[in-house]
């Protein structure tokens, strides 16, 4: 299973406006790869970028992209820790790029074993429903935005925090009031709180029956973690402070989270991802299976990542509907109302559209 060459293309998706504490997207800011081989077919990977949490943008992962491209020409893909490894060894960090490549291994392996990829990986069929995301804006207009979710068929909703305090308390209390008591709230500050206002947000929030608080503070307060979980009345999920296995590790030894949020464009993909989920299973951490701003192919994947790992239990996979104006996708999961339904095709069982990819800039290395 020889590698020939793999096409690059800076996937853009145009958006409405989502805005969380770090900063607002106005495009996702995506890379799509196919990875062929010599009798022609090919696998296929996405990933998003997203500079205010992994430091990488759709430039830079385009140009390493390049490079990796050229790392893999002429090597046997199904050798896929072989191949992960020449990336890692030739840079660096850059997890965003590496999980498209990553992506597109697991694709090609699991369309040569005639499976599709969750069965590839060792799983069966099991219920997703995902939460849908509410991004910053004025407190009246994120409970109006609960409203219509709630009206749609919504049933958990996840708040992003991380602004001023006063006004993250008040997103709450309104958002609970709009939505009614039965709707599952979870929230997500991306680090956007210091230690004493994490602290006061999450005490005076906790009436409101919030299912946890992710990210609540910057990595490098890591150390601070496990005090806020002791003191916090809401149970902590690690996602910014989790890129790794070791991370995961790391934090799990000081107590310092109850739940753990993995990405692909944290981990490097599917094979690290692994690696955090065993972690995290081991000492009874269940995870989350979240994403950036990746459209229905990357989410393709996400869902069959989730249904072969059993310690996955909650599901952030609403990133296509956060306001994508086009949806690039053939094939790939649906959407039951926010029920995900994983298709049977061999590999991810997913593509990229081709007119949408005419309209984008491509390389072929």
């Amino acid at each position: 299973m020889t590698i020939t060459h793999t096409d690059i293309w800076k996937f853009s998706i145009p958006m409405h406006p989502f805005t969380i504490a770090t900063g607002t997207m106005h495009f996702a800011q995506n890379i799509f790869i196919r990875t062929y081989l010599e009798n022609g077919t090919y696998g296929v990977g996405e990933c998003s970028a997203f500079p205010m949490i992994v430091g990488e943008t759709q430039s830079t992962c385009f140009e390493m992209a390049k490079d990796f491209a050229a790392l893999w020409k002429g090597k046997d893909a199904l050798k896929i820790g072989d191949r992960l490894k020449e990336l890692d060894d030739f840079a660096a960090f850059n997890y965003t790029i590496k999980s498209a490549f990553d992506m597109a291994l697991y694709d090609i392996a699991a369309k040569t074993a005639d499976k599709p990829l969750y069965e590839y990986l060792g799983g069966g069929m099991k219920s997703i429903e995902t939460d849908l995301t509410i991004g910053i804006d004025e407190p009246n207009l994120m409970a109006q935005k609960a409203k219509e979710f709630v009206a749609n068929g919504v049933r958990i909703i996840k708040i992003k925090l991380g602004k001023k305090t006063v006004q993250d308390i008040e997103r709450v209390r309104m958002i609970r009031n709009a939505a009614g008591s039965s709707i599952k709230l979870r929230i997500d500050a991306n680090q956007g709180w210091n230690y004493n206002d994490a602290l006061n947000v999450l005490n005076a929030i906790a009436e409101y029956d919030i299912e946890f608080c992710e990210q609540p503070m910057r990595y490098w307060d890591d150390h601070l973690l496990p005090d806020l979980r002791k003191a916090s009345p809401i149970k902590i999920m690690a996602d910014e402070s989790v890129y790794d296995h070791h991370d995961a590790e790391r934090l799990i030894a000081a107590n310092a989270c109850d739940y753990v949020n993995i990405k692909f464009a944290k981990s490097g993909g599917i094979c690290e991802a692994i690696k955090i989920h065993d972690t995290c299973k081991k000492s009874n951490i269940p995870c989350m299976m979240g994403g950036m701003l990746e459209s229905r192919l990357a989410l393709t994947a996400f869902a069959h990542f989730a249904m072969a790992h059993d310690n996955v239990i909650f599901y952030d996979m609403d990133t296509c509907m956060l306001g994508h104006k086009e949806d690039p996708v053939t094939g790939g999961v649906k959407y039951n109302r926010y029920s995900i339904e994983v298709p049977a095709a061999p590999g991810i069982g997913a593509d990229a559209d081709e007119d949408f990819l005419s309209r984008c800039e491509k390389i072929s290395v």
